[in-house]
């Protein structure tokens, strides 16, 4: 049974309250603020590549006055590309024995804060690299071409509608997240060029449900970009699985990416010139997996990979990554539901 103080400790850390939750949202607002004000949004010739949780993980929030830090490394390679006809072409430059494609290198930090029991808030900035030589846009000769520059800046805040096993056994976690994406600075003119050109809004729907066995789970995520400044919007669907298994969770899945207009990508296979256009109509499919592993001091590190398999005005993506995510603060527990069994 618990102490009979622990209810009134718990009442009273959240009523000393409103201008403590006042100064919470008050930091928050500063904080997304303040990127706003770091990034100018530049009229930019790139593709897709928005910091972003995958499997849906976003679906849950964080405890009041929680914060994390979370630092992703991701590189991918690509040597084939999709024109705006859907024909596929080989961009792989082999010289000296070596093949070189369409690399990326990037890194970025994400920020997550509890702001209280149903919302948290989260921040994403970071650096990205870009090279490849096959295309004669700059070079004829294949020397190496490559932009550096911040990453897209993504935040949002996210309001937990339900949470699993709360009321019902067949109710799931679903999590709405408002967000926003600010465009990095990179070379305008450089075909591929790693972040949406477009400063935008995005609603999105996370889910999460455990079923069958113990463990398994369903994982769903939907969001629409509005993307202001290119007008080319666009949506990501993404489901799949996840399996708890003590301190390790395996996810798989699927994802879409679908682009509501723009222009195609024109590719001369002959004089290997390409017509990447300032708002690219880019769609792709592709399969991810990973997994993660939380240590008993709630540090997680985890492994994250996906296979573009098809698509159109899009390259051919394989992308593997790692993560590492570190409490900064722990917060406040969580005040027992009133569908929570009495204690005995």
């Amino acid at each position: 049974m618990k102490h009979p103080l622990h209810k009134f400790k718990l009442h009273r850390r959240r009523s000393t309250g409103d201008r403590g939750k006042r100064q919470k949202i008050l930091r928050v607002t500063v904080i997304a603020c303040a990127l706003a004000g770091a990034f100018q949004a530049t009229e930019l010739r790139a593709s897709e590549n928005v910091p972003h949780a995958p499997f849906a993980e976003w679906a849950d929030i964080l405890r009041e006055d929680e914060l994390l830090l979370s630092f992703t490394y991701q590189e991918s390679e690509a040597y084939y590309i999709w024109d705006g006809t859907g024909t596929r072409h080989n961009v792989d430059w082999q010289q000296n024995g070596e093949h070189y494609g369409i690399d990326i290198n990037q890194g970025y930090f994400t920020f997550q804060y509890g702001i209280n029991e149903n919302w948290t808030a989260d921040a994403s900035v970071g650096f990205t690299a870009l090279g490849w030589r096959y295309f004669a846009n700059f070079s004829t000769n294949g020397e190496s071409q490559s932009t550096t520059s911040l990453m897209d800046a993504s935040f949002g805040v996210r309001y937990q509608i339900l949470r699993e096993d709360e009321n019902s056994r067949w109710q799931p976690t679903l999590t709405f997240r408002a967000g926003a994406v600010l465009p990095g600075r990179f070379n305008e003119h450089f075909p591929f060029a790693p972040g949406v050109s477009s400063t935008a809004i995005e609603p999105e729907f996370l889910l999460r449900k455990h079923f069958g066995w113990q463990g398994l789970g369903f994982y769903a995520d939907g969001l629409f970009r509005w993307n202001h400044t290119s007008g080319n919007d666009q949506y990501i669907v993404s489901c799949g699985l996840f399996q708890h298994i003590k301190q390790w969770e395996l996810d798989v899945g699927y994802r879409h990416l679908q682009s509501i207009s723009g222009d195609d990508i024109v590719f001369d296979p002959v004089t290997r010139i390409i017509n990447y256009p300032r708002a690219v109509r880019e769609n792709n499919d592709s399969i991810e997996a990973g997994f993660t592993y939380t240590t008993k001091k709630n540090l997680r590190v985890g492994f994250y990979s996906r296979t573009v398999f098809d698509g159109v005005n899009s390259d051919k993506n394989f992308w593997v990554g790692g993560m590492v995510t570190i409490p900064l603060r722990q917060g406040v527990a969580a005040k027992p539901t009133q569908s929570a069994p009495a204690a005995k």
